[in-house]
């Protein structure tokens, strides 16, 4: 709010990424809806996350998103909504998770100070503990 009606790029697209998987959660939209959903809040993160970095030249998409580590793949989406035919739902639903972990990672944890890095690794390193356990676990039964 202390922003007024100018709300930082990555907060905006939080909301919007979010606000598709609470309707997604809902189930009041159908497929194609949420498709059309999901790919305006894509199409909108790539489109305003790398027109920062757009020079006077016109610089490849692609190349930008590499720049700031928005994964190739997620600009190819992006594309396909804009210019071809609309891609799976379930594509889009990966889109946007992948998305909002770029956020997470990019924006929301370097605003608290890196807290959220650091809780990922401890549950990374308690995930590999747990497999690592498993294994053991069926290594004995065997």
């Amino acid at each position: 709010s202390r922003y007024g009606p100018k709300m930082p790029l990555a907060v905006d697209c939080t909301a919007e990424l979010i606000r598709c998987k609470v309707l997604d959660s809902s189930g009041r939209l159908k497929s194609h809806e949420l498709i059309l959903s999901y790919g305006l809040a894509l199409v909108r993160f790539v489109n305003l996350i790398t027109e920062r970095k757009q020079k006077m030249v016109s610089i490849p998409l692609r190349q930008l998103a590499r720049e700031v580590d928005i994964p190739v793949w997620v600009v190819d989406l992006r594309h396909e909504l804009t210019h071809g035919k609309l891609p799976r739902l379930a594509l889009c639903r990966k889109g946007c998770d992948v998305v909002l972990d770029w956020l997470r990672k990019m924006y929301w944890s370097r605003q608290l100070g890196n807290n959220l890095c650091e809780e990922d690794e401890d549950e990374e390193e308690e995930q590999e503990e747990v497999e690592s356990n498993a294994e053991l676990d069926s290594d004995a039964w065997e």
